[in-house]
């Protein structure tokens, strides 16, 4: 598979739950930078899914997004994660959200795919 066909994008509408005075990363009723951030990871996430040997997936090492812009309830978004570079175990994506077509999110992610049995046993 060609690099710049690994991408993904994931879409969902903003929820009371993902409102920034929701979550307490503000005080107001508009969509999170966390949320925003979740959707973004999850759009990584599955881009890469499919291509994964059994037993692994990824986890998130780094993101770095600007929120360009307020989203309300109730509007859609959809988060686009494209893979530009992969290293090994580490993968790197572009990352982007919209609302009606409107950038209001971009920024760079990086996971690592892992064992998920290794990785628990680190966890205990």
């Amino acid at each position: 598979m060609i690099i710049e066909e690994l991408k993904h994008t994931s879409e969902f509408t903003v929820s009371e739950e993902m409102t920034a005075s929701a979550m307490g990363s503000g005080d107001m009723k508009v969509l999170a930078t966390p949320a925003m951030v979740s959707i973004m990871e999850n759009a990584a996430m599955l881009a890469v899914a499919p291509l994964l040997e059994d037993g692994c997936t990824t986890v998130g090492g780094y993101i770095e997004v600007s929120h360009l812009l307020p989203s309300k309830q109730g509007d859609k978004i959809s988060a686009t994660a494209a893979v530009t570079k992969i290293e090994g175990k580490k993968i790197e994506f572009k990352v982007q959200a919209f609302s009606n077509n409107v950038l209001i999110g971009e920024g760079c992610h990086c996971r690592f795919i892992v064992d998920r049995k290794k990785f628990l046993e680190r966890v205990k």
